[in-house]
């Protein structure tokens, strides 16, 4: 999702509708960002590992095992992301997000060792045209509807796998890893029988994260509509489709969400209305307080996980 620098100045036709297609390109042209750090780095052993998605795109994934656990924690990313996190401390990533505030590191691999000495097996994958994992549907970026494939495929490799197989599943997804949960949730309802709870982290409706882009960039707030029809037409997809409020009505397992309640980059009614459309019986949402950039709802775990461990300890035990 780049971000420009903000607009002092009107911008022209041309720039707007250079703009406009930039954003849209992505949704099929996304950058990579690379992995530069493992779970070594933690002083935690780990096995690489790949496995296919429901379809058969190659995923690559980190698996970290806890000799005394038979519970598996299996974790996914937001878009852009990879399981190692995100390197907007660099170029040319750093500038893609300045404008908003989110131009620090993300790093998961400290919550992997808290999850780790937690008691938790942990099972990290790439989504599909991310980090490693392989190119799907021509590389298209789609808020969970091609990536809940992932979602499955990392189930079905641990339910398979002798070593995972009888082990209890807790999901730990952010972002588009959480809407390709809730997505998967809808789909294959099947497939979760037996997952214990979800922790997921700002899930996100893409026309609210675009409609705070165009107003931090200085487009016109009405061009919303010509860049739902710009992705429509890259993906076939509509603002509508890629929202995960729709599917979010499936969700039956304890779902705890968190989210930055003053986040530069969409609005709290957005992960209000997912919440509340959850349909499992319990479930609870916090707001993170005090900052105004979504990056540190990433980095929040690994401040302060307790919420989230209690969370995984109450189903998983």
């Amino acid at each position: 999702m780049a971000q420009p620098d903000s607009q002092t100045n009107s911008l022209s036709e041309d720039q707007i509708g250079q703009f406009l297609k930039g954003i849209a390109d992505g949704f099929k042209n996304q950058l990579r960002a690379p992995l530069l750090s493992t779970p070594a780095d933690a002083g935690l052993t780990f096995e690489s590992v790949t496995f296919p998605s429901l379809d058969g795109v190659p995923l690559e994934a980190w698996f970290i095992p806890n000799a005394d656990s038979d519970k598996l924690v299996i974790v996914n990313h937001p878009r852009g992301f990879n399981r190692y996190g995100f390197p907007s401390h660099l170029e040319p990533w750093k500038s893609m997000f300045a404008a908003s505030g989110n131009d620090i590191e993300v790093n998961f691999i400290p919550d992997y060792r808290i999850l780790h000495d937690a008691g938790y097996n942990v099972l990290s994958y790439d989504l599909r045209n991310h980090g490693h994992s392989g190119d799907g549907n021509g590389g298209l970026v789609t808020s969970g509807n091609f990536e809940l494939r992932d979602v499955i495929g990392s189930l079905r490799y641990a339910r398979t796998r002798g070593d995972l197989s009888g082990m209890t599943i807790g999901l730990f997804s952010r972002c588009l890893g959480c809407n390709s949960t809730m997505f998967a949730m809808s789909q294959h309802p099947d497939e979760f029988d037996g997952v214990r709870c979800l922790v997921g982290a700002q899930p996100l409706s893409p026309k609210f994260f675009y409609e705070r882009l165009l107003d931090i960039s200085g487009v016109p707030a009405e061009r919303i509509d010509d860049l739902d029809q710009a992705i429509k037409l890259n993906t076939s997809f509509s603002f509508e489709q890629l929202s995960p409020v729709a599917v979010a009505k499936d969700v039956r397992v304890p779902t705890l969400l968190y989210q930055v309640r003053d986040d530069s980059m969409t609005k709290p009614v957005d992960v209000q209305t997912i919440f509340d459309a959850v349909g499992a019986t319990d479930k609870d949402l916090f707001w993170i307080e005090g900052t105004t950039r979504r990056w540190d709802g990433y980095n929040y775990f690994s401040r302060d996980p307790k919420r989230m461990l209690d969370w995984f300890a109450r189903y998983m035990n």
